[in-house]
């Protein structure tokens, strides 16, 4: 009955630390301005499917996606074992599915061990892939301590909870050896037996260990994850639903300066057409400085990022070695999302604290490295957008601060004297042609 008790309070407690943590998230990304991603459902939902259900991004890289393939399909539906040891936890039984389920339960527990075998195998080869091999991009210059940490953090912890969960099949089939008594079959574990003697008492005591071992971990990894890379095990699905399906090349227009612009070219507008700004509304801030700034979906998108660095191996600037890298960018905006939520004030706004996304988290380096091409946004396994953010950005720097590099300073003064970024007259276009004649 006391281990009916330990079990009960530490599903609550795990369940509770979850739900609060979720809560929170949810908070902070709804910081981010409103932007209407509610179109075109049918194709939300085959996006949705196709890249994040069926990991359809991922195989891209065959060998990693394939690996990742197996860890995502094996842990998911491994757990679908959870249902048994949570009611095993709170009744006091053990394998309480087995009688009544007959057959179907040795197919089943078949199924998870092949899956938890080749989970094991495949985080293996993933913790040999980051630290033996090192992989370029799983070290570049933002994978330093906690996000360097995080990934084997999750590898290893990955690792023992299918550990536990064949070693405790592997006390079950001894024990069902000995005493002669069960006829589950276990196909991967029955190889592990011989690691825990035949002493039955002992056998016993490990088992019970191992299912402790386990559903802790599980309860432990679920809050965990609420706090690591790892979430995008759950917002890859939200993250993928309400993804831009524009073409890439395709930039939004800021609504105000459309606005003026519209006003400008048509003769017959009336300027005073627009309602008012309501008494005491503060104009919008062009473009982006701080977090606060951004759309609450791209603060899903910083949240959902899996720090996989498949963004920043393909950017070109990154590879010229330019100080830009994409997953910075998603990582930073996190980082300071995070902070902003911390520091609400009483009636739920953000506080000023002198600081902001802009400068002290994302220098004007990055954000000018940036030659726009899309390739991280192509390359993301969860239709995370870095370049939207980016574009933001400039859009503050210019129009808000009138700073731009020089080259940019020059086109833009073309533009404005000539009609076109070449710095000759428009009369002058077409002079190269006397020179065929």
């Amino acid at each position: 009955m006391i281990g009916q008790v330990i079990f009960g309070v530490l599903l609550i407690a795990g369940a509770v630390l979850f739900g609060l943590r979720v809560k929170t998230i949810r908070r902070n990304i709804l910081l981010g301005k409103d932007i209407d991603r509610k179109d075109r459902a049918p194709e939300r939902w085959r996006n949705m499917i196709r890249t994040a259900l069926g990991q359809g991004k991922m195989v891209n890289r065959p060998v990693a996606g394939i690996l990742h393939i197996v860890i995502y399909v094996g842990f998911v539906l491994i757990n679908i074992e959870m249902l048994e040891i949570v009611v095993d936890g709170l009744a006091g039984t053990h394998r309480i599915f087995s009688g009544s389920l007959g057959g179907f339960y040795n197919f089943l527990i078949a199924f998870f061990e092949i899956l938890g075998a080749g989970v094991l195998i495949a985080c293996v080869v993933f913790l040999i892939r980051r630290n033996v091999l090192r992989i370029r991009r799983f070290h570049l210059a933002e994978m330093t301590n906690w996000p360097k940490s995080d990934a084997n953090i999750i590898l290893v912890w990955e690792s023992l909870l299918m550990f536990a969960f064949l070693s405790m099949n592997a006390c079950d089939f001894a024990i069902q050896q000995i005493s002669g008594e069960g006829s589950i079959s276990f196909p991967v574990s029955k190889y592990l037996a011989g690691m825990y003697g035949d002493d039955v008492h002992t056998l016993h005591l490990i088992e019970r260990f191992m299912w402790w071992f386990h559903i802790v971990g599980v309860i432990g990894f679920a809050v965990y994850v609420t706090y690591s890379k790892h979430l995008h095990i759950f917002l890859a699905f939200p993250n993928t639903y309400y993804a831009n399906l524009e073409p890439y090349g395709r930039f939004n227009n800021m609504e105000a300066v459309k606005k003026e612009v519209q006003l400008m070219m048509d003769p017959n507008a009336d300027p005073f057409a627009a309602p008012a700004p309501a008494e005491g509304e503060q104009p919008g801030r062009f473009g982006a400085r701080d977090v606060t700034d951004l759309t609450w979906k791209q603060l899903l998108d910083a949240y959902t990022c899996t720090e996989c660095g498949r963004c920043s191996s393909e950017c070109p600037a990154n590879q010229t070695g330019k100080k830009l890298s994409p997953r910075k960018i998603m990582m930073d905006t996190r980082d300071r999302v995070e902070l902003v939520g911390k520091q609400l004030g009483k009636d739920g706004q953000p506080v000023d604290d002198g600081k902001a996304l802009l400068g002290d988290y994302i220098t004007e380096e990055e954000v000018w490295a940036c030659t726009s091409c899309n390739a991280c946004v192509e390359a993301c396994p969860v239709n995370i957008d870095p370049l939207s953010i980016i574009v933001d950005l400039r859009r503050y720097l210019i129009m808000e601060e009138s700073k731009s590099p020089e080259s940019i300073t020059v086109m833009f003064n073309n533009i404005e004297n000539n009609g076109a970024p070449w710095a000759f007259s428009a009369m002058d276009r077409d002079k190269w042609k006397e020179e065929l004649l």
